[in-house]
C-alpha cells in the first residue's frame, strides 16, 4: 500500500504540472480561433469566454495512468500484483467510454449536438460500463431491497450511468460548482477506494481531482479580460460524469462495508446534490409543460442569485452543504436506515427549495 501512496502522490504532481500546461495553451488557441461561451440571457457570464478547458481532462489523466502503468510493467515491479484483473479490465473499458463523451462533448463544445444524440453516446458509454461488470446490483437495502435480477440490475445502471452523467453536465452553470463538487466527490472515493485496496480506480479518482483542482484556479480566479478564464464545457463535463459514475458504482459494489458503513451511501451521497437539482428541475419543467430537456434558469444556483447571493459565493455555499451532507449522511449510515436516510436528505433539500422560493419571491415584492 505504502508504493501505491507514492503513486498517488507522483500521479497528483504529473496530472497538475500537465494541467497547469495545457490550459494555457487551450486558451491561446480558444482566443486566436474565437471558440467563446457567449453570454445570452440563460447565462450568469457576461462576457466571452472559451469553454474548451475539459479538453485536458482526460488526456491527461489516461497519460499519467498508463505511464505508471508502463514503468510498473518494464521494471517488473511487484505492485502490480495489487492489481486485480477485474480492476483492468473495469479501467479499460471505462476508458472507453469515457473516451466516447469526450469526443461528443468537444463536438458539442465546438458545433453543437442535439441533446437525442448525446444521450444515444451516454447510453452506449454505459452499456460499456455494464460489459465490464460495473453494474448496481445491490441495492443495500434501499426501499428494502438487496439484491436484484441481472437484466433489472442491467437497465438500472444504464439509467444510473445517463442520469449522473446529466446531473453533473446540467449542474455546470456558474463557476467552480461543478468542478468543486465533483473534486469533494474525487477525494471521497479517492480515500476509501485506497483504504479498500482498489488501487487502479483510487489513482483515477486522485487523477481527476487533480485535474479538476488546477482548472478550479482558472475557472474561479482567472480574469476574462485577461484572458486566463475558461469553462471546462461539455467536454469535461460529460468526462467528469461517467468517471464519477464508474467510482461510485465501483464503491457500492464493495460489500464488506468496515464499521458498519452503508457503502450504497458512501457511493452517492457525494452526488446527491447535483442529483436530487436535476430531478426537481426536470419535475419543475414537466409540471410547467415545457420540455425537460432544454434548458432554463431554475437550478439551484440560479435560484442562490435570484435570492440576492453573489456568485462566488452562490458556489461556496452548495460545495460546502454537499460536502457536510456527504460527511453526515456516511456517519449516519452506521446508524440510521438507508430509506430514512434518503428520505431525510429529500425532506431537506425541499425545504431549503421552498425556503429559496419564498425569499426570491419576497426579494422581488420588494422591488
Amino acid at each position: 500500500m505504502e508504493t501505491w501512496a507514492l503513486i498517488d502522490l507522483i500521479s497528483l504532481l504529473i496530472v497538475t504540472t500537465l494541467t497547469g500546461f495545457l490550459i494555457p495553451q487551450i486558451l491561446l488557441i480558444a482566443f486566436k480561433k474565437q471558440l467563446f461561451d457567449i453570454p445570452d440571457g440563460r447565462k450568469v457570464h457576461k462576457q466571452p469566454v472559451p469553454r474548451l478547458g475539459g479538453l485536458a481532462f482526460l488526456p491527461v489523466i489516461l497519460f499519467t495512468v498508463l505511464l505508471t502503468l508502463g514503468i510498473g510493467m518494464l521494471k517488473g515491479s511487484n505492485w502490480l500484483g495489487e492489481i486485480p484483473d477485474t480492476s483492468l479490465t473495469e479501467t479499460i473499458f471505462l476508458s472507453c467510454g469515457a473516451l466516447s463523451l469526450y469526443l461528443v462533448g468537444i463536438a458539442d463544445d465546438l458545433i453543437g449536438v442535439r441533446y437525442m444524440a448525446k444521450f444515444i453516446v451516454q447510453i452506449f458509454a454505459a452499456i460499456l460500463l455494464v460489459v465490464a461488470n460495473l453494474v448496481f446490483n445491490d441495492f443495500h437495502g434501499l426501499f428494502g431491497i438487496d439484491f436484484v435480477p441481472t437484466w433489472l440490475a442491467v437497465i438500472i445502471t444504464i439509467l444510473l450511468i445517463v442520469f449522473i452523467t446529466n446531473a453533473i453536465n446540467l449542474i455546470d452553470g456558474i463557476d467552480g460548482l461543478a468542478s468543486g463538487l465533483s473534486a469533494i466527490a474525487c477525494l471521497v472515493y479517492g480515500v476509501i477506494l485506497y483504504e479498500n485496496e482498489l488501487f487502479l480506480f483510487s489513482q483515477v479518482a486522485f487523477c481527476l481531482l487533480a485535474a479538476l483542482v488546477t482548472f478550479f484556479a482558472y475557472n474561479v480566479f482567472g480574469d476574462a479580460n485577461r484572458h486566463r478564464k475558461i469553462f471546462m464545457g461539455d467536454t469535461g463535463a460529460l468526462t467528469v460524469g461517467i468517471i464519477l459514475s464508474a467510482l461510485s458504482l465501483r464503491l457500492c459494489n464493495e460489500l464488506d462495508a468496515p464499521d458498519g458503513y452503508n457503502y450504497a451511501v458512501v457511493a452517492f451521497s457525494p452526488l446527491l446534490v447535483p442529483c436530487m437539482d436535476v430531478v426537481r428541475v426536470y419535475l419543475h419543467r414537466i409540471r410547467n409543460h415545457t420540455n425537460p430537456f432544454l434548458p432554463d434558469k431554475n437550478h439551484i444556483h440560479h435560484k442562490l442569485l435570484a435570492a440576492g447571493l453573489h456568485q462566488r459565493v452562490a458556489m461556496i455555499t452548495i460545495v460546502s452543504f454537499s460536502a457536510l451532507l456527504s460527511a453526515l449522511n456516511i456517519w449516519l449510515s452506521q446508524y440510521v436506515n438507508i430509506t430514512v436516510l434518503l428520505c431525510l436528505d429529500v425532506l431537506l433539500f425541499i425545504v431549503i427549495n421552498i425556503g429559496l422560493s419564498r425569499r426570491i419571491a419576497l426579494r422581488e415584492a420588494q422591488g
